[in-house]
């Protein structure tokens, strides 16, 4: 019977198994692990009676009573050693298959590999090696070719891989730890750096004011007057006199405790009382005169009235800024009376009209040499632009700078570079009414500057409001467009007849570099050396001429690139050679009505310079620190020149802040005359 057979068989391998035990001498000790079903063990395939129906049953079927019988398996690894394992009958499988010995040198059945992985229900700690007596009990790896043991090798390498992923784990967790430190401190430092300035704090909409919390009760008085004072003009309306008197009393104490309040901070303890006691004013007026209709008219009456506030302020604010920008400021004014004033005491004066006058004129004339032009009234800025070019510069000694001025400040600026010499540089200082050949009849500017037509067009005098009537001109109202000083640039030739190069220096620039190896630039036969300012479609032609007048349209693109006076490397003896000076004069006169373009001196520049300009790089010159304050701060520093065209020039006040220090550090603020005259950082 097939039953009566396997049971007998299972008995028989349960003696076998213990006695072999006994006799390699291990001492098997009790499992702790739990035991879990062993489904996914791979059967025996080997074993002499798998494919004989009449030995092995494919299945075992257990006996109930056996299921607590303990089954001690036996297997060896790859290095012989003989391995022994616990397992309970009733815990087996339904695939598991015994095998019924009937050679006696095979006396014990074999787990599969399988069995004895991943931490089984054998307990691997109470397995015994047997290394020596394998050939005493005749078992051999050969005889379970088919079975693949795990290797103690293998078994070591899981352990330290896993032991490398937990330590790249926590240098993982660490570094993001160190991170966010990182830009917890970064974050500190920011906030600590922050000014929160009160000046300025002047509308509830700016973003200071985002929070719902943030200035809540200065909020609400502020809109309480607005509120009274559109139900007041409704009372007023139908007669209710003793309501408007009220709400405009209201609104006066409201207007009393704020004052000059920007914050909640700035309120008096009494601020939250009397906003109660508007409330209730505000109640008792809507009971009686609230009507949707009439708010909202008032409302829109209110607003359109403000507007106009606003736009006629901001004329007036603009005039204020071109006011401030283009008058003298008083330290400033100051410094060129005491230098002045100094230059004549001391005798200076007479001294340099004698013979010492020449000294240096061959310098003056010598065309192997870095020659730098700079038309300017302002004493001060003209020294920062000598100053910073002769710091940066390689071979000061080899630096030549002419300086023209007018009668004005021609003592001044003498006395500052007689005191103030700039190192081994030269410096020559003119009048530009020393320049006889300048006249009304030679030079066509000057006749227009001297003109009624002129004249009437910049001062509007026949104009009761020079702000309302010239709004769209304000930008024009500039003493510098009536000064011959702006002009002087297009008569370079004739103002140093022995200079084949030169470079025009504005007075509000600064000097970052050394600017000698401009004179080494291949101009490819172009007359003007400049950086093109044309972004996309702005600043260009179409910006500073009128196209609508044929003599423009006809002779210019208007989509040409416009480029910036500043900083400019001027070809004088190609200018001689194209008459250039020519061209200027002829355009200037057919532009004595003002119709081809406007005041100033860029305009005619695109004009008599078209065609001829050599765009240059535009690290060597900066633009906008004068109106800009959005401005690449690492274009600033890597520049050759920075510029502060504009009206926020570095000697006002009106400055920004964040470029005044490229300006300011080639200032000696120290010196006498500055302290006397109050000028300081």
């Amino acid at each position: 019977m097939m039953i009566s057979r396997c049971s007998v068989s299972l008995f028989l391998c349960l003696l076998l198994l213990h006695a072999h035990a006994a006799h390699v001498g291990g001492d098997i000790l009790e499992s702790q692990a739990p035991h879990r079903e062993l489904k996914a063990y791979r059967p025996l395939q080997d074993c002499r009676g798998c494919n004989n129906q009449e030995e092995v049953s494919a299945s075992v079927h257990y006996d109930p009573d056996l299921k607590d019988v303990n089954i001690v398996a036996t297997y060896s690894d790859h290095y012989g050693n003989i391995r022994l394992g616990r397992v309970k009958m009733g815990d087996l499988s339904s695939s598991w298959v015994l095998e019924n010995p009937s050679n006696q040198e095979q006396r014990f059945a074999v787990l599969p590999r399988a069995s004895f992985q991943n931490d089984t229900g054998m307990d691997e700690s109470a397995s015994h090696s047997i290394s020596n007596d394998t050939n005493q009990s005749g078992i051999s790896e050969n005889q379970f070719p088919h079975l693949e043991f795990t290797s103690p090798v293998k078994l070591k390498r899981q352990t330290l891989r896993k032991e490398r992923r937990g330590q790249r784990t926590l240098e993982l967790i660490q570094q993001d730890k160190k991170i966010d430190q990182q830009m917890q401190q970064a974050a500190i430092d920011k906030s600590m750096s922050f000014e929160n300035s009160v000046i300025g704090k002047y509308s509830i909409w700016r973003r200071d004011y985002d929070s719902p919390n943030a200035d809540a009760i200065l909020k609400l008085m502020r809109d309480q007057i607005i509120m009274a004072k559109a139900y007041a003009n409704i009372a007023k309306s139908k007669n209710a006199t003793k309501l408007y008197v009220f709400l405009m009393q209201q609104c006066g104490e409201n207007q009393r405790v704020i004052g000059k309040a920007t914050s909640d901070a700035d309120l008096p303890s009494s601020a939250l009382d009397q906003a109660k006691a508007m409330g209730h004013a505000l109640s008792l007026a809507k009971d009686e005169l609230y009507d949707c209709h009439k708010l909202a008219k008032k409302f829109r009456a209110m607003l359109q009235s403000t507007e106009r506030n606003v736009d006629g302020l901001k004329k007036k604010g603009a005039f204020l800024i071109q006011l401030a920008a283009k008058t003298f400021p008083k330290p400033l004014h100051c410094l060129s009376l005491q230098l002045a004033a100094d230059y004549f005491v001391l005798g200076f004066s007479a001294e340099d009209a004698g013979a010492k006058e020449n000294v240096g004129r061959n310098k003056f004339e010598d065309p192997s040499l870095y020659h730098y032009a700079i038309f300017s009234d302002n004493v001060l800025a003209t020294s920062v632009v000598v100053n910073s070019t002769v710091l940066n510069a390689k071979e000061p000694q080899k630096h030549v700078f002419h300086i023209v001025t007018d009668k004005l400040n021609f003592a001044a600026m003498k006395m500052w570079f007689r005191m103030n010499a700039p190192g081994e540089a030269t410096i020559q200082v003119e009048n530009i009414n020393d320049f006889k050949w300048l006249n009304s009849s030679y030079c066509s500017v000057l006749r227009q500057l001297e003109s009624a037509r002129l004249k009437e067009y910049y001062f509007k005098a026949n104009q009761p409001s020079s702000i309302s009537a010239g709004a769209d001109n304000l930008k024009y109202r500039n003493p510098k467009y009536l000064s011959m000083l702006n002009h002087l640039r297009f008569y370079l030739p004739e103002v140093y007849p022995k200079l084949e190069k030169i470079l025009f220096l504005d007075d509000d620039i600064v000097v970052q570099k050394d600017m000698a190896p401009l004179w080494a630039v291949d101009m490819q036969g172009k007359v003007n050396g400049a950086v093109e300012t044309c972004k996309e479609s702005f600043h260009r032609f179409d910006k500073y001429l009128n196209f609508s007048n044929p003599k423009i349209s006809e002779n210019f693109d208007a989509g040409a690139c416009g480029w910036a006076f500043g900083m400019n490397m001027f070809d004088l003896k190609e200018w001689r050679k194209r008459n250039l000076t020519g061209i200027y004069h002829y355009w200037q006169d057919m532009n004595e009505d003002r119709t081809l373009w406007k005041l100033g001196s860029l305009p005619p520049g695109l004009i008599t310079f078209y065609n001829l300009t050599y765009p240059m790089e535009r690290s060597w010159h900066v633009l906008g620190l004068g109106y800009d304050p959005a401005l690449n701060q690492t274009a600033i520093e890597n520049a050759a020149v920075v510029h502060y065209n504009g009206n926020y020039k570095p000697w006002l006040g009106l400055a920004f802040a964040k470029y005044k220090t490229y300006w300011s550090k080639y200032v000696h603020y120290d010196n006498p005359y500055l302290r006397l005259c109050d000028i300081n950082e």
